[in-house]
């Protein structure tokens, strides 16, 4: 299983402490999921800062993935790739089809991808339009904001249905992620799952990584 590991983050001081944590089991080249909420589109807010994310995390090596759980990722989106974002997941409720056009122009210009992500009570109905529109998608197993959710199993149908119908898709699965949830996923049709408390809450986050890994 690809295994992403989430930075869900209030401030700076948060996101370095876990930005080191971090360095003990991925290598550089490794993809990393930062989580981004506006308080808008999410109750909470967390740390926001698309310069400082050079500095701290930029002698990693890393590649980045930006979720934006924003009510406009339209005008958030071009900051991220300025600073060196090679993916961005935007919410198909925070997305009309203008909008999404000019995201993916966007990315074009900095030769990004675009995720498309859909929270656990959208109906599979809501994506259909943009199903061809990209080719990484992201199905949210929790409603979105803070980490330690759990796993909501209905989302495992939505999962099998795009596979279905997009079997050349990328899928990954975000939210109440474990061994056993992960199992799950794959076993439906995901390619990837990001998480973030069963990597980093615990005393071992090199182990729980590699646990996923191993799924």
């Amino acid at each position: 299983m690809n295994v992403i590991p989430v930075l869900n983050c209030l401030d700076e001081e948060s996101l370095g402490q876990r930005l080191g944590k971090a360095t003990t089991f991925l290598p550089p080249g490794g993809w990393i999921h930062l989580d981004i909420s506006d308080g808008k589109f999410t109750p909470e807010k967390t740390w926001n800062d698309p310069a400082a994310w050079q500095r701290l995390a930029g002698q990693y090596g890393w590649n980045l993935e930006v979720h934006l759980m924003v009510e406009k990722p339209e005008d958030a989106v071009r900051a991220w790739f300025e600073a060196g974002a090679k993916r961005a997941v935007v919410h198909v409720e925070a997305i009309t089809p203008e909008t999404c056009a000019t995201i993916l122009g966007i990315a074009t210009q900095y030769r990004a991808e675009i995720v498309l992500s859909s929270g656990p009570a959208t109906p599979f109905e809501v994506l259909r339009p943009y199903l061809h529109d990209v080719s990484y998608f992201q199905v949210l197993a929790v409603y979105p904001g803070p980490s330690g959710q759990k796993f909501l199993p209905l989302v495992l149908e939505k999962i099998k249905l795009l596979r279905a119908l997009r079997p050349n898709a990328k899928i990954e699965v975000d939210g109440g992620i474990n061994p056993q949830t992960a199992a799950q996923c794959k076993e439906a049709g995901a390619d990837s799952v990001v998480a973030a408390s069963y990597i980093f809450w615990g005393s071992e986050p090199k182990q729980a990584y590699e646990e996923l890994r191993a799924v």
